[in-house]
């Protein structure tokens, strides 16, 4: 009993502690539960507030004086994509001066690697004050060339072959130096070209078929041609009809304005000339070449431009000449040397073919026909008996861009029998050539592309070229342009979707000497023609030359080598009036070069990639706007 209550006494002061604990925790949580209560009911009393404000000022429109906090309440979220081609920043008008003022109009034909001016510093030995000599940085002219006054669209092709204004190209001097020999013919406000040349003055036509009795030239086997010397480009103009694409070039000399009217009349050309450097095109490029009384030393030099002209044939490509020596028996009093010299020349041409293995397969009255050997493989045995020129060692037979001829021969790549074709076989007729992987590809001599990247670039192009017809009505419509150039080419495929879908068009292929890969031989092996460029320079052409130019990361390719204006300059000098452009590259460059093509004058517009907003990628169209030098006064 005393144990009992000894421990009842010791657990009463725990029991009061305890109540007294649980009476505080009671309080507490009876506060807590009224200070909960107050606040919902404050937060409900102000958010009914609110939307009845909200209501009372957006019944009909949300106007000037709506609350920040009601226009919270109606923001949605928004997942389209907020760099859309159209979005992108312009210029603010206050940046837009204009940098570029129109030139003085006696630059109205300005070529800045072939200035005359500039030209007669340069030795005339071997002709090389006439290859290209271009300006240095602080003789680049910032302004635009102007087409002269009268510039009219030119004739639309076919009939552009055979006339041009005399507006656009206003020179008569051919017509008086070459009247007998029936070039170009004046007459009205145009010109009109019967198609003759110095050797052919009954007409281009009725010579080439001369030279179809002679070879092929209808079964497809020869589709690239080049014409050394070309004059007005008849030859080439005649070939066309045949499918046959030359690439015809002569120099900027006393013929005046030559390469000009063949460029106007729609015909493939350029300024050029053979002197000391390789001309601008790969090896193995051309089914035939060709000289009509062009004025080339041949025998000269030890042959060192016949052996310039075997690097640039295909395997089994022919060498056409005509005119002084040939025939020279029967033509010699007409000419301005006497029998013993021109059949010394003769001699010396005759001579250098042979020790280049060539065959000479005819001679009937002005015209004779060498053809190049399939392979190598026996005039490798006859370098033991000509001792030049021995083959060339350890050098890129595609290299052509500023770089010397030597007077070495182009070994063409090794065979396992003597009956095969170098450089992975023979080429497909035309027009199977156009889409048949090129041999360069099948012996992979091209870096890493393969069968089915070229398939796969191909179909690319097609997809893109019928896309860019759907922006560009001018390019859709068939015989609105006839000249285009492709700045940076890769295999051609912009080219090719063309002549797939039969547009009377012709592309100059570029392949910037930049590249990771030198192409060029490719596009050749397809039958298209195209040539080297650094597009830090200018090109060897004259203004006005192109109705089309397009740009496939030309701005990525050139980043950091040279200002992005001289670049467009350059095209705004070669694109015609009301010519265009498309150009695709990285969005931050195309807003930067649609900035300066508006200083241009140029009317441009972005436009997303075809896969859609999301790719950095974008199109930059542009067309340049029609205007001419002022009219001339009285006194000029």
């Amino acid at each position: 009993m005393l144990q009992f209550s000894s421990m009842a006494s010791n657990r009463f002061p725990t029991y009061f502690t305890s109540l007294r604990m649980n009476k505080r925790n009671i309080f507490f949580m009876s506060f807590v539960t009224v200070l909960c209560s107050c606040s919902y009911l404050i937060g409900n009393l102000k958010l009914s507030t609110t939307t009845t404000e909200f209501h009372r000022y957006t019944s009909c429109t949300i106007n000037a004086t709506t609350t920040a906090a009601a226009v919270k309440t109606q923001t949605t979220l928004d997942f389209h994509p907020h760099h859309l081609a159209d979005d992108l920043p312009h210029a603010p008008p206050a940046a837009r001066v204009n940098r570029f003022p129109p030139c003085l109009y006696k630059f109205s034909e300005y070529t800045p690697c072939q200035d005359v001016d500039r030209s007669l510093k340069f030795d005339r030995e071997m002709l090389v004050y006439r290859e290209r000599h271009c300006p240095e940085k602080e003789e680049v002219l910032l302004c635009r060339i102007p087409a002269p006054y009268g510039y009219r669209q030119p004739f639309r092709w076919p009939e552009s072959r055979d006339a041009a204004w005399y507006a656009n190209v206003p020179h008569k001097h051919l017509t008086l130096e070459k009247a007998g020999q029936n070039w170009v013919r004046f007459k009205g406000d145009r010109f009109s070209f019967p198609g003759g040349g110095t050797m052919f003055p009954n007409g281009a036509g009725a010579y080439i078929n001369d030279i179809g009795k002679l070879i092929n030239l209808r079964d497809g086997s020869i589709r690239t041609a080049i014409d050394t010397g070309c004059g007005v480009a008849s030859f080439g103009a005649y070939l066309l009809s045949r499918n046959i694409l030359t690439m015809s070039f002569a120099p900027k000399d006393t013929h005046i304005a030559q390469v000009q009217f063949a460029l106007e009349r729609g015909v493939p050309a350029l300024i050029g000339i053979l002197a000391s450097m390789r001309l601008p095109y790969p090896s193995r490029a051309f089914d035939m070449a060709h000289c009509s009384r062009c004025l080339i030393p041949w025998g000269q030099y030890d042959g060192l431009y016949l052996i310039e002209v075997d690097r640039i044939l295909r395997p089994g490509g022919y060498w056409i000449l005509s005119g002084p020596p040939i025939n020279w028996e029967k033509r010699w009093r007409g000419w301005d040397k006497s029998r013993e010299q021109f059949k010394a020349e003769q001699d010396k041409i005759e001579g250098v073919a042979k020790i280049l293995c060539w065959k000479k397969l005819i001679q009937k009255d002005d015209i004779a026909i060498w053809q190049k050997p399939s392979n190598h493989a026996h005039c490798k045995i006859t370098r033991k008996i000509f001792k030049k020129p021995q083959f060339c060692q350890n050098q890129d037979p595609d290299m052509a861009w500023y770089t010397k001829m030597e007077p070495c021969l182009t070994q063409l790549p090794d065979v396992s029998n003597i009956r095969e074709t170098s450089g992975g076989g023979p080429v497909a007729k035309w027009p199977d050539r156009l889409t048949s992987t090129p041999p360069r590809i099948i012996s992979h001599d091209v870096g890493d592309i393969t069968e089915e990247i070229f398939k796969a670039d191909t179909d690319l192009w097609k997809k893109r070229v019928s896309r860019y017809k759907s922006l560009d009505q001018q390019l859709a419509e068939k015989g609105r342009y006839r000249n285009l150039l492709d700045m940076n080419s890769y295999l051609g495929g912009f080219a090719a979707a063309f002549v797939l879908d039969n547009d009377p068009v012709w592309v100059m292929n570029i392949v910037p000497v930049e590249a990771n890969v030198n192409t060029l031989g490719v596009i050749y092996e397809r039958g298209l023609i195209g040539t080297y460029q650094n597009w830090c320079e200018a090109m060897s052409t004259y203004p006005r030359t192109y109705d089309f130019i397009h740009g496939d990361s030309i701005f990525t390719l050139y980043k950091d080598k040279c200002e992005m204006e001289d670049i467009l300059l350059e095209m705004d000098r070669i694109l015609r009036p009301q010519g265009s452009v498309i150009i695709r590259d990285d969005v931050d460059l195309l807003v930067n070069a649609k900035n300066i093509a508006d200083e241009l004058e140029w009317e441009t517009r972005l436009v997303d990639h075809e896969e859609g907003p999301l790719e950095r990628e974008k199109l930059l169209i542009a067309t340049k706007r029609y205007w001419t030098a002022e009219a001339p006064s009285h006194n000029q």
